[in-house]
């Protein structure tokens, strides 16, 4: 049972036939349109971001199954807050605001690429990438959040 793998960067929800899949998957001889068609439904959350894919075919029966990437939490959050680049002077300049919910949405997207073992700790550092960008959430500042988070005060959230 071989299995071959095909890379692939497509923009979320707009993969298509044309390279850099369609001469991929071509002589694998998998339906192309079927995958375009899975591969489109699981990154339509990645609307207008690069997301990272990879087919695996089993060449023998030609099978696949499809991995999804996430984009960088750089990427999430500038989506979130509709803004093109962080800031220049992230500790002084803030250039957007986050709410907790919106912290929480970005770390169920990125929750198998992100190290901590808990919600909590996934939060965390969701919230490390906002200080380092000049993004402040629900008003505070990163060191501020996580204190709020550690003392428990948003503990009913992370249930």
């Amino acid at each position: 049972m071989a299995k071959e793998a095909v890379d692939a960067l497509i923009v979320g929800g707009k993969a298509s036939a044309a390279p850099p899949l369609g001469p991929a998957l071509g002589p694998k001889g998998v339906n192309i349109g079927q995958v375009v068609a899975d591969i489109n439904k699981k990154t339509a959350d990645f609307a207008g971001m690069q997301v990272p894919i990879k087919v695996i075919i089993d060449t023998e029966t030609k099978a696949y199954e499809i991995e999804i990437g996430t984009p960088p939490a750089t990427a999430l959050i500038k989506q979130e807050l509709n803004i093109k680049k962080g800031s220049g002077v992230p500790q002084s300049d803030f250039v957007g605001d986050l709410s907790i919910d919106q912290v929480l949405k970005i770390q169920r997207m990125k929750e198998d690429a992100l190290s901590g073992k808990t919600v909590k700790d996934r939060v965390k550092e969701i919230v490390g990438t906002c200080r380092s960008m000049g993004v402040t959430i629900e008003g505070k500042k990163s060191a501020e959040m996580i204190d709020a988070i550690n003392s428990g005060e948003y503990d009913s959230k992370f249930n």
